[in-house]
């Protein structure tokens, strides 16, 4: 059995993965650490929760024992997509890197320039950053790429969803091309090879799993629901209910921020214990809930894909899918935040009638057919609460020369009794109106009978009273 004491790591970094309770590396791990001490470029490709953040941190520990940083010029730059797992890496080089004395700078967004301008001033042994902010640092004349020796790019599928491909080859081009590379991705699309292809220089491959795959040691499982929120929410409650023995915390993810704010308020209501996570949160607060999350001060995170990729909370038991994702590559990535490290763990997906085609290419993609739950108050995906009308067929369109024959019709009305009555002799006047009248047929009269009687003169019987007044002369 390989230990990590084979890999060819310095004493300082053994020791460090000793006190940290480590004796055995993972599959990537001991793939991926013995090409990167010989400053070969590297493809590592492999599922979330199989250690592929030390895969790159601990031989990078080891090659930074000799050298010195220089100001605003790193020596090494990791790239993340998403604040959280760039703040988990810099958190991994402090665990494994407490044996040396190395300068780590975090540039992530929604924390202050200046704070992080005086540690590039003071030389970046390692400079963990995500494309964006480094970006700005550059275009301000903060930083300068020249120095870099080594590149990490982390997640590549995840920064192909979040449109920084393009960010990545503008931030390849200012260091320079004799660089180690290392990259990982848990998913390889074509585009993500094509990409790999262009960074890398005859790379060693590592694949210990198949891509897009899921860990055998999480339980999946579909629970039919209606389509509706409140629908969704009740159904979600009932199978949190029924997980309590087993549930120690649990992650549950929607597609939109709204909907993560609308279903921790609901959680809230009824009893239980939850905060929420996704991307409009300021940094701070976004941190400090995660933190609160890793303690146990809560037991449920509604979160948003923020938390989908990278974040090493070991002990998480479930997981939760509110919104089945419309990406496959997502659900793999949402999965594997729980069964982490060989650990145990269970994966409920509520699915809707019209979520029918995404569970699909879901299960197309991991080659695995998901098992269905009934739980207590859930409805079928094929039977909606209520089920839709069926619309009315649709007319045919009539032609022009229908239409008038309808008019035609209309205006040869029948008389009714009292229309068919003796009448008086009409005048033109009286018989041009009729003959308007008829014209506009039933649709525009006010009223459902005709005046028949003789056209009074002046005002008749009815004259008004003051006409009756007498006046007196003066």
């Amino acid at each position: 059995m390989t230990t990590f004491s084979d890999l060819g790591l310095s004493a300082k970094v053994l020791s460090a993965v000793t006190d940290a309770g480590y004796d055995t590396p993972t599959p990537i791990q001991a793939g991926a650490i013995p090409p990167a001490l010989e400053r070969k470029d590297v493809l590592g490709i492999a599922q979330t929760g199989t250690g592929k953040t030390a895969s790159f941190v601990l031989p990078m520990l080891t090659l930074l024992e000799r050298g010195r940083a220089r100001a605003r010029m790193p020596r090494t730059l990791i790239l993340e997509p998403t604040r959280e797992l760039a703040a988990q890496v810099a958190e991994n080089f402090d665990k494994y890197g407490k044996n040396h004395r190395l300068n780590i700078a975090l540039l992530i967004g929604g924390v202050s320039f200046d704070e992080q301008d005086r540690k590039l001033e003071r030389g970046a042994d390692v400079l963990i950053a995500t494309p964006g902010r480094l970006l700005d640092h550059c275009e301000r004349g903060k930083l300068l790429m020249t120095g870099v020796e080594l590149l990490v790019i982390d997640e590549a599928d995840r920064m192909l969803d979040m449109g920084f491909i393009p960010d990545i080859e503008r931030i390849a081009k200012l260091i320079p091309f004799t660089r180690q590379t290392l990259f990982f991705s848990a998913t390889m699309p074509p585009v993500i090879q094509t990409l790999a292809d262009q960074f890398l220089q005859n790379p060693t491959r590592i694949e210990v799993a198949p891509p897009s795959s899921t860990a055998k040691t999480v339980t999946q499982r579909l629970v039919a629901t209606g389509s509706k929120d409140y629908d969704k929410r009740a159904v979600l409650r009932d199978i949190i209910r029924s997980q309590e023995a087993t549930l120690q915390n649990g992650i549950i993810f929607c597609n939109r921020k709204r909907a993560v704010a609308d279903l921790y308020r609901s959680l809230e209501r009824h009893g239980f214990s939850a905060g929420a996570l996704h991307g409009d949160m300021d940094q701070r607060s976004r941190m400090a809930m995660l933190q609160a999350f890793k303690d146990n001060k809560i037991t449920l995170l509604v979160a948003s894909d923020v938390a989908a990729r990278g974040l090493d909370i070991p002990a998480v038991s479930h997981v939760f899918n509110f919104d089945i994702p419309t990406h496959a590559e997502d659900y793999v990535h949402r999965i594997g935040r729980t069964g982490r490290a060989g650990r145990e763990g269970a994966a409920f997906s509520l699915i809707a009638k019209s979520d029918k085609k995404y569970i699909d290419a879901i299960e197309k993609l991991i080659d695995t057919k998901i098992e269905w739950l009934e739980v207590e108050g859930s409805k079928p995906a094929d039977d909606e609460a209520e089920p839709a009308k069926a619309k009315p067929a649709r007319k045919p369109r009539k032609s022009k020369a229908e239409k008038q024959q309808e008019t035609d019709a209309e205006t040869k009305e029948v008389e009714t009794p009292v229309e068919a009555a003796a009448e008086p002799a009409k005048s033109p006047a009286n018989d041009r109106g009729k003959a308007s009248n008829n014209k506009r047929g039933n649709r525009n009269r006010r009223n459902d009978h005709h005046d028949n009687e003789p056209t009074p003169v002046g005002f008749g019987d009815d004259i008004p009273a003051f006409m009756m007044i007498e006046l007196k002369a003066s």
